[in-house]
């Protein structure tokens, strides 16, 4: 029987081949296809179309107002650094974070605030746990009430937050010719070139050109905008005097410290969310590819298999099957 059926099979089969010759086949299949896929381009033209004016007209926009905003800008824009701890690969420099604390304590600390940066943040960073709690117990911190309803001062402990410079901002003002100094916690991050514009900033001052006026008290600085600023040059050679000798404490290597501690102020998690980039994409890479793989594995016998649907056998199999249905 089955011998049977496989002869029909194939004769069918040869016949039907018989009829439709390779060439005839191909042509035509080739044809359907190419009218087809032309019809769908030249009916998805205009919508690409369209949607590619819209996109350039947005860029073209967004880049004439950038332009716009550079141009109308009062002040030099700051020069590019070779920052070190910029890059995916890079990380922040411990020990100039270590400097540039101690140059934010002994310098800047007496105007601006750290008011996001608590003494237990330092831990493990810059400092080991022994010297934050010793900084955190150098400040003292209005507490309370106690259980007669008192406030009072206590050392200070590593959940503290740094102290601010002034009780209030109108005393802020008051002490600094009306101008209020800015928190420096995320200096870096809030500023159009971030590190460039501070360290710019610090060691840009000089002399004002002719015909600039300044009033008494403020100073000239042209990568402020403006170009009068009422903080003074603060940074200067040998402000402050470093652990490490071998580290020579220039107005520029002092700047690049403190610039580096105000990077890291503004992301303290800066370097662990560039490890976890990196781990991400290697196990996404590793899951990509063994999807993929999978993918070819189980799909490859759906996709390789061909389907043949002949009439005659399909009306033989049902007579052959109802004449054995049948009673005797």
């Amino acid at each position: 029987m089955r011998t049977n059926m496989a002869s029909k099979f194939l004769s069918v089969v040869g016949s039907k081949l018989l009829k439709s010759t390779p060439s005839a086949l191909n042509w035509t299949s080739m044809r359907r296809s190419g009218s087809t896929k032309a019809r769908s381009w030249f009916s998805a033209r205009p919508k690409l179309l369209a949607f590619g004016a819209l996109a350039g007209t947005a860029g073209l926009l967004l880049y004439a107002l950038d332009a716009s905003v550079e141009a109308s800008d009062d002040c030099v824009h700051p020069p590019k650094q070779n920052w070190d701890h910029n890059g995916l690969l890079s990380a922040l420099d411990m020990e100039g974070v270590r400097r540039g604390y101690k140059v934010y304590k002994e310098v800047c600390a007496s105007c601006h605030s750290l008011q996001y940066i608590a003494y237990r943040n330092l831990v493990d960073v810059c400092m080991t746990e022994a010297e934050a709690k010793a900084e955190a117990e150098a400040i003292t911190v209005k507490d309370g009430p106690d259980e007669q309803g008192n406030y009072f001062e206590r050392p200070g402990k590593l959940s503290d937050y740094m102290p601010a410079a002034y009780e209030n901002e109108e005393a802020a003002r008051a002490a600094n010719n009306g101008a209020y100094p800015p928190d420096l916690s995320y200096i870096v991050a809030a500023r159009k070139g971030g590190e460039d514009y501070i360290f710019a900033l610090l060691t840009g001052y000089c002399e004002a050109p002719a015909g600039f006026s300044l009033r008494e008290g403020l100073y000239y600085n042209p990568y402020f905008s403006g170009g009068a600023i009422a903080m003074g040059q603060l940074i200067d050679n040998e402000v402050v005097t470093y652990d490490d000798a071998e580290i020579a404490p220039t107005s520029s290597q002092i700047a690049k410290d403190v610039v580096t501690f105000l990077k890291w102020t503004s992301e303290p998690d800066g370097d662990q969310r560039k490890r976890l980039l990196v781990k991400v994409v290697m196990i996404s890479a590793f899951l990509v590819g063994i999807s993929y793989y999978i993918k070819r594995f189980k799909w490859s016998s759906l996709k390789s298999r061909k389907i043949m649907f002949v009439p005659e056998i399909n009306e033989q199999s049902k007579s052959n099957g109802e004449g054995k249905n049948c009673p005797k």
